[in-house]
């Protein structure tokens, strides 16, 4: 895991060493071991570098190849690596280290960039080839590692992170309108936007290549759901087991400590489950686990963990998140380099942060949600798409809107409830899962957004994000169309850039094997029937992967109810968190006040915190607004973009 830099100027032209340096610096959590530069006529590569595989100065980079013809800056692993190496090296090729980054500068030498589809792992990288005078960037096919590029002139940049791009003077902070809408919805904003305009997020397996000519972007990768498997019950549930062992072992290689995350949930368990079997098989120590915890039972999930570490003998570590949130909140949000607000961020950071005092390297579940629909928000779309389907279409389209406005009206939460539903229920399924899972609803936006907003959105919404990815899937039910719209935004925009910049933060490499794109090819082709299974009038959400895993885990694990990396959000915002929210909300908004009324914001905490209303939600996408705004904004010239 590494962080790299780095830009190519269209025209003959030497670029800034200096600037070349500072953007490097900008990222050196990334990669506190080792750091370096290239630079030469209209290239410039920087790399910072965390040590996991070939320890030795020979994997320093940027690396160029035996015959100096190629040069790359690379961030992440490739997992079959040693496969692709064994291969080449019979064909002759000279290889000088043992790393994962020169197998791709050998794979470029006899592919050129159809390399990527021949590459299992996470992986964002700059490759220059001084013949063609071209550069090459490509990102992993689900988005593990990220990548941010803008055009300057005739210049291209890209990094990492948005804080090394930042570093260029040219680049100016305009902020995109439509952005700041979208964060609001999803407490995120999705690919290929940033905060800023003109700034964008290379998607999730995509690749650009830069030369004289202008810059072209390609799609190498997508998810197909076109077909389905007819395999009987038990052989998918051998295929899965098969898959996710062999990802697993894949990602135990490695040259430091290396251990995992154990939350207590299914992924997290069967990961440990299969790591601690292949270490016993192995003969290798027990695993090293860590987990979070909080006061609060509702929320805390120790209990479990415990059971799973006891039964795999893991070297078992627990940390239990107290009152010093709010002392750590500023730093943990000085990572995101725009506004960002799913609130499992803060566990994410501490049990990364208990992690690296023990290992290097964590392997984690993330990934069971997406892939075999484990989310309970997929039980609550079963149970509206089934309603919808059964309400006459005149009645959806003419009666249910009129209901949910008035129920809009009324400030009362079960009311909110309804209206919420009943708008769902008025529109398609594509619309439906938007509304029914947005975090901000259209009513409470419009009385919040001030007239210089509305007039810069235009006719723009965030549901045009979901409805495209819903419409764009191949796959012919509706379970898949929410999976694939899922797993092309909220893994990439949210769980993935959580995973990272909160593991990155604390220079700890983190890998996910139930995100194996074979593994998701796979789960791809599985009838959803296997998914989410429907029995005796329950929904049996995640049901093949828990098949696959009853070999290794109690049904205490396997059985309970999802909890989620969750928090208590509400209890925070009015007791840990209340000084610093009342601090940005009412006393230092003024990166909210460019967007909404201050007295739409003030009324919103005051009904959360003397406990009219459950306002956490929307209050703390503005915490987490406001304090972004005071990271990055203050401090620099900017501007709002009309669009």
């Amino acid at each position: 895991m590494c962080g790299i830099a780095g830009f190519t100027t269209f025209k003959n032209a030497t670029g800034d060493n200096t600037t070349l340096k500072s953007m490097g610096q900008a990222i050196l959590h990334r990669g506190p071991d080792a750091g370096g530069e290239y630079l030469d006529d209209n290239i410039g590569l920087s790399h910072r570098r965390l040590a996991i595989i070939d320890l030795s100065e020979a994997g320093v980079q940027p690396m160029q190849s035996y015959d100096e013809q190629y040069v790359i800056a690379f961030n992440g692993e490739i997992y079959n690596f040693l496969e692709i190496r064994t291969e080449l090296a019979a064909k002759g090729y000279p290889f000088k280290t043992h790393t994962d980054t020169e197998v791709i500068l050998a794979l470029y030498h006899y592919q050129g960039t159809e390399l990527l589809k021949n590459l299992a792992g996470m992986f964002a990288f700059a490759l220059w080839d001084k013949q063609k005078q071209q550069l090459f960037i490509a990102r992993d096919r689900i988005g593990k590692k990220p990548l941010y590029y803008t055009q300057l002139n005739n210049e291209l940049v890209f990094a990492s992170e948005l804080k090394a791009l930042l570093k260029v003077s040219d680049i100016k902070k305009e902020i995109n309108t439509e952005a700041v809408y979208d964060f609001f919805a999803y407490q995120y904003i999705p690919d290929p936007k940033t905060i800023y305009q003109n700034i964008y997020k290379l998607e999730p397996g995509y690749y650009l290549t830069v030369d004289k000519n202008g810059i072209n972007k390609q799609q190498y990768w997508d998810i197909s759901f076109a077909k389905t498997t007819n395999d009987s019950e038990q052989q998918l549930k051998k295929q899965v087991q098969d898959i996710t062992t062999h990802c697993t072992e894949q990602r135990m290689i490695a040259d430091v400590p290396l251990g995992a995350f154990l939350s207590g949930g299914v992924d997290s368990s069967g990961v440990v489950a299969l790591m601690a079997n292949i270490a016993k098989k192995n003969k290798a120590k027990p695993i090293t686990t860590c987990s979070i915890g909080f006061d609060d039972e509702k929320f805390d999930e120790t209990k479990f963990a415990k059971i799973v570490a006891e039964k795999y003998h893991t070297n078992h570590h627990e940390l239990t998140v107290h009152q010093d949130v709010a002392d750590s909140l500023k730093h943990i949000v000085s990572f995101f380099d725009e506004p960002f607000a799913d609130p499992s961020l803060v566990p994410t950071f501490f049990v990364s942060q208990l992690a690296k005092e023990k290992v290097t390297v964590a392997v984690a579940g993330d990934g069971g949600d997406e892939v075999f629909a484990g989310y309970e928000k997929y039980s609550i779309d079963h149970i509206e798409n089934n309603l919808r389907n059964k309400i006459p279409s005149f009645l959806r389209k003419r009666l249910l809107p009129s209901l949910a406005k008035g129920l809009a009206k009324i400030n009362i939460s079960v009311c909110q409830k309804a209206s919420s539903l009943f708008n769902s229920l008025s529109v398609d399924a594509a619309m439906g899962f938007y509304i029914t899972n947005s975090f901000i609803k259209d009513a409470t936006w419009k009385t919040l957004v001030n007239e210089q907003t509305k007039q810069s959105l235009g006719n723009y919404h965030p549901s045009k994000i979901t409805t495209d990815f819903y419409n764009q899937c191949d796959g012919n039910d509706h379970l898949s169309r929410i999976l694939y719209t899922d797993m092309k935004t909220y893994l990439p925009g949210d769980i993935l850039v959580k995973v990272d910049r909160m593991s990155m933060a604390n220079s700890l490499e983190v890998r996910a094997p139930i995100l194996d794109h074979r593994l998701i090819e796979f789960a791809a082709t599985v009838p959803s029937k296997f998914k989410f299974k429907v029995q005796q009038g329950k929904n049996e959400k995640k049901y093949l992967l828990k098949e696959a895993f009853k070999d290794y885990l109690p049904d205490d694990i396997l059985y309970r109810k999802k909890m989620g990396f969750s928090v208590p959000l509400a209890s925070w915002l009015r007791h840990e968190l209340k000084a610093i929210t009342e601090e940005h909300l009412l006393y230092r908004s003024v990166g909210l006040c460019q967007f909404f009324k201050q007295e739409q914001i003030t009324k919103l905490w005051q009904e959360h915190k003397f406990k009219k209303k459950d306002n956490s939600t929307v209050l703390w996408s503005m915490l987490m607004f406001q304090m972004w705004w005071d990271e990055y904004m203050l401090t620099n010239e900017s501007t709002i973009s009309k669009r």
